[in-house]
């Protein structure tokens, strides 16, 4: 069972139908309550950073988020702007971040990116994994992903960063820190590529 943060951002219904092709049973977590018995999460996310954590923060599910994820070390991705929420700030606002994973968001340097069309950086792209990590199992080389973002995820920490794009630099676009994933990508979005690293989440 998977159970998907609904805190009033990000494409839950796209999450439902992705598991649903791949017979694998959701709930949607609302409230407190909701978040009992829950075995895996995802937390999505979509707009600025300090909109979803005023949202997140708003919620009431926060505190058990943090005994969950924290204490009881229950596996959980985060997506996109849910990716960013996981750091400790960023550039996009004021708000602390969740600091489940020690690092900064940081803003793209225009200068260093060679398309013209520069921010924010949106379409396909490769994903490069290190060390065969179990999230990317079975995704070949020629596997890419769909990204829409201008803000980008800088471990303070390198051994937390689990794969690698390019886009004027070389950032991180997934992470893992023990229980915690989280990548830069959207997997919704992202057609076979996309729904078999949400079957390899489900499996972790």
């Amino acid at each position: 069972m998977i159970t998907i943060i609904d805190y009033g951002v990000g494409n839950i219904s796209a999450f439902q139908n992705a598991y649903k092709r791949l017979d694998i049973p959701t709930k949607i977590a609302k409230t407190t309550k909701d978040l009992d018995d829950a075995k895996k999460l995802i937390l999505p996310g979509v707009g600025s950073f300090d909109y979803a954590m005023s949202q997140l923060n708003a919620s009431g599910m926060r505190e058990k988020l943090d005994e969950l994820v924290i204490e009881d070390k229950v596996p959980i991705i985060g997506i996109c702007v849910g990716m960013q929420m996981m750091g400790n700030r960023s550039d996009e606002g004021k708000l602390e971040g969740l600091k489940w994973i020690d690092s900064e968001i940081l803003k793209f340097e225009e200068n260093l990116i060679q398309q013209r069309t520069k921010l924010p950086h949106m379409g396909w792209n490769d994903v490069t994994p290190i060390n065969n990590h179990s999230l990317f199992k079975g995704l070949g080389k020629n596997a890419i992903f769909y990204f829409l973002h201008s803000f980008y995820f800088k471990c303070n920490n390198p051994t937390d960063s689990i794969a690698f794009s390019e886009y004027g630099i070389s950032f991180s676009s997934a992470v893992n820190r023990d229980n915690i994933y989280g990548i830069q990508f959207h997997p919704e979005k992202s057609h076979q590529y996309g729904e078999k690293l949400l079957h390899n989440f489900a499996n972790i």
